[in-house]
C-alpha cells in the first residue's frame, strides 16, 4: 500500500495534466484513503474495473466507484484478449477466497470463491492455442478451489484433463500458485500421464511449523506439506516445486522459525517468495502478539539465504540436461520446470527451443541450442 501511494504520486507528477485512476485489492478495501489523496482523480473497485465505460473520459460524480465485491459472481475471462506480445498466455479460470487465513485481507478484496465454467475456460484454451501461444497459465486467487461452486462439483484436475484431452493442439498447460491442501486425485493423474502439463507447482505454504500454522488458520501440517511433494515426485520425477513463505509471524519463535527453515531442505524446494510479516489492518493476525520487526527482518534475510542456497542446488542438478524452453525475450527462457534460462542468441518471443543446460550464475541456467526440434515440434 505504501508504494502504491508512492507510485499515485510519482505518477501526478510525471503527468500533471492526465486523469488519474487507482484499482486493485487496496482500493477494494480501503477506497476512502485512496480516494482522499488529491492526486486520484478516480478510484474503481475490483468489480467495477472490468466493467465497459468504467475508464469514460467523463468523471461521474464523486471520486469512489466501489460496490460490495462479496456480491459479484463473475470472473474475468475478457482478460484473454488483453495478452499482446507475451510469451505466455494466461486464462483466470477463478477468483475470489472462501477462506480466511488470520494474515490474509485478500478475500475483502476479491470476494467470495467463484469459478469459470468449464467450457468456457476450454474455449478460451482453443482460441489461444489457434492464436499461436505455445504456453497456458491458469490463475485465480485459489485456484484449487475451482468448481466448488460449480454445478456437480468437478474438480481443477478433471479441468485439467478436460482442457489437454479438447485442446490437443496446445503444447503446454501451466498451473499458478496453488493450495497444498486442495490437490484431488486427478490432478494428481493427469501430472503422471500428460507431459503437457508443466512439471511446477508453486505451493501457498506460508509456514513449516504446526503451531504457526494453525494460527494462521492454514488447512494442511508440516507432515501434510512433505508428503505431497513426495507424492508428487513418485509420479513425476522432473518436478520443481516453489514455495510462498512468510518469516516472523506473530508469536513465531525462534525454535518455529527453525521449522520453516528446515522445510526448504527437507521438502525439496527449489524457488522461494519470501514475505516478511506485515500486519493488515482488520485482520486477526493483526491483533496478536508482533515479532520485533528486527528480528522479522532477519528471519525474512535467512530464509531468503536459504532459498538462494536451495536454487543453486536445483541448478546443479540441471546441467546436462536437453530441455525444451520457451522463449520470452532475447536471451532469456524458462524450463518446463519453470527454471530461468539465459542463452546467446536470438529467437522470438513465446517460440519453444531445444537447449542443453551448460552451467548457471546462481540465479538461472546457462544454455545453448541444440540440432534438435523440441519434442512439441516432433509430435506435432
Amino acid at each position: 500500500v505504501r508504494q502504491a501511494r508512492q507510485a499515485i504520486r510519482k505518477a501526478r507528477r510525471e503527468n500533471p495534466d492526465a486523469k488519474l485512476i487507482v484499482t486493485g485489492c487496496a482500493a477494494q478495501i480501503d477506497p476512502a484513503a485512496f480516494a482522499a489523496m488529491a492526486e486520484v482523480d478516480l478510484v474503481l473497485g475490483n468489480a467495477e474495473k472490468s466493467q465497459a465505460g468504467a475508464y469514460a473520459d467523463r468523471v461521474p460524480e464523486g471520486k469512489v466507484r466501489v460496490n460490495d465485491i462479496m456480491s459479484v459472481r463473475e470472473t474475468a475471462g475478457h482478460l484473454i484478449d488483453g495478452l499482446k506480445d507475451r510469451a505466455r498466455a494466461y486464462v483466470e479460470v477463478q477468483n475470489g477466497c472462501d477462506h480466511r487465513c488470520t494474515f490474509c485481507i485478500i478475500p475483502y478484496g476479491r470476494g467470495n470463491s467463484r469459478s469459470a465454467p468449464a467450457g468456457e475456460v476450454v474455449e478460451q484454451a482453443r482460441k489461444l492455442a489457434a492464436q499461436g501461444y505455445q504456453e497456458v497459465v491458469l490463475t485465480g486467487v485459489d485456484v484449487t478451489s475451482w468448481g466448488a461452486d460449480l454445478p456437480g462439483q468437478p474438480t481443477l484436475g478433471q479441468l485439467v484433463a478436460r482442457i489437454l484431452k479438447l485442446v490437443p493442439d496446445l503444447p503446454r498447460l501451466r498451473l499458478s500458485s496453488i493450495d497444498a491442501a486442495e490437490i484431488d486425485p486427478a490432478l494428481m493423474r493427469v501430472l503422471a500421464e500428460d507431459r503437457r502439463l508443466m512439471p511446477y507447482l508453486h505451493l501457498s505454504l506460508q509456514a513449516g511449523d504446526d503451531m504457526i500454522l494453525k494460527r494462521m488458520k492454514r488447512r494442511h501440517s508440516r507432515a501434510d506439506a512433505l508428503q505431497l511433494v513426495e507424492r508428487v515426485r513418485a509420479v513425476r520425477p522432473d518436478v520443481a516445486f516453489g514455495a510462498d513463505l512468510i518469516a516472523g509471524f506473530p508469536t513465531e519463535s525462534e525454535a518455529m522459525f527453525q521449522n520453516t527453515l528446515r522445510l526448504v531442505d527437507e521438502a525439496g524446494l527449489a524457488f522461494l517468495h519470501v514475505f516478511p510479516f506485515s500486519p493488515r489492518p482488520g485482520t486477526p493476525a493483526a491483533r496478536m502478539p508482533q515479532v520485533a520487526r528486527e528480528v522479522v527482518k532477519d528471519r525474512a534475510g535467512r530464509l531468503r539465504a536459504a532459498g538462494e542456497a536451495a536454487l543453486a542446488r536445483h541448478l546443479d542438478r540441471q546441467i546436462g540436461r536437453e530441455l525444451d524452453v520457451l522463449v520470452e525475450r532475447d536471451g532469456l527462457a524458462r524450463a518446463p520446470d519453470f527454471t530461468e534460462v539465459a542463452f546467446i542468441g536470438a529467437a522470438p518471443a513465446g517460440e519453444l527451443v531445444r537447449m542443453r543446460i551448460t552451467g548457471h550464475d546462481g540465479r538461472r541456467a546457462a544454455a545453448e541450442p541444440t540440432a534438435a526440434p523440441c519434442m512439441a515440434s516432433l509430435a506435432s
